[in-house]
């Protein structure tokens, strides 16, 4: 028998997956040794003959996860902000939006920062994970590559109950058994994904000279052919069209934004009642 899929209340309770002595009412089944005899269903069991146990979902406080991508990929960016600024942004409002909802919060880092900020509830934990993203941020930043996989393997061993998964990055570390690793952890919680990319990993790039600059070194792209510009911006916005692919193929909740959006808008459909793929 399904139990009931978990929803999140105003309050910041969450009904969870596993029955319990909570005061909602889930269903009734046939008694089975060891059921509460306080539990039995009366009403059921004269109509049908047979003992019959209520089964209630057990009311839990919830708790929200962030996984923030932090390789060097991330701090690339044309148009107002490093996406690892935006993917910054985005986590606070998403701390925030927790604690107004009576979450607890706390924030995993992967890729060159292998941090864990434990789940703290109220606005401790929200200012816990603006202190931690200006901390991590304040790490050298190094070529390190953790796939994806591993880092959902790890969030996999430190969810600490958490209800909610929230996962943000530009995907450049996606790897095949990241599918896997996704999957798992819709067993245990609810998972949405915010893909932060470029300007110019999302659309063509005008023909022109474009300088670069990596490591301290300087170089220089010229895009000049419509195949040129193709092939520079199927290159850098393959790490963003995989991870959206791939959530959309699990039909997890997406939301894609560039480095200049507002991420408010983009965390609160991803936080809301509507399920959708963007």
């Amino acid at each position: 028998m399904a139990p009931l899929v978990s929803r999140v209340a105003r309050s910041g309770q969450q009904s969870s997956r596993l029955y319990g002595r909570g005061m909602d009412y889930a269903e009734s089944r046939v008694y089975q040794a060891g059921d509460d005899v306080r539990r039995l269903d009366w009403r059921l069991t004269a109509r049908s003959g047979k003992l019959h146990t209520k089964l209630f979902q057990e009311d839990r406080e919830g708790c929200l996860l962030i996984l923030l991508d932090t390789h060097a990929s991330m701090r690339f960016g044309t148009r107002a902000r490093f996406k690892s600024v935006q993917a910054a942004r985005a986590a606070a409002c998403a701390a925030w939006y927790a604690i107004r909802a009576g979450e607890r919060v706390g924030m995993m880092a992967f890729g060159h920062a292998e941090q864990l900020l434990r789940p703290q509830p109220g606005p401790r934990g929200a200012l816990a994970v603006c202190g931690a993203l200006a901390d991590w941020d304040a790490q050298p930043s190094s070529d390190k590559v953790e796939p994806l996989a591993d880092a959902l393997t790890r969030a996999g061993r430190v969810l600490h109950g958490a209800s909610r998964v929230l996962l943000i990055s530009d995907g450049f570390s996606c790897d095949a058994s990241a599918r896997q690793r996704l999957l798992d952890l819709t067993r245990h919680a609810g998972v949405s994904v915010l893909v932060v990319a470029d300007a110019l990993e999302l659309a063509l790039a005008p023909a022109g000279r474009y300088p670069l600059e990596h490591a301290g070194e300087r170089s220089e792209v010229l895009l000049q052919s419509e195949r040129q510009r193709h092939d520079f911006q199927r290159v850098l916005g393959a790490g963003s069209a995989r991870l959206g692919e791939l959530a959309q193929s699990l039909n997890l909740r997406c939301s894609r934004i560039d480095t200049v959006a507002d991420p408010l808008e983009s965390i609160t459909g991803l936080f809301g009642a509507a399920r959708s793929t963007r």
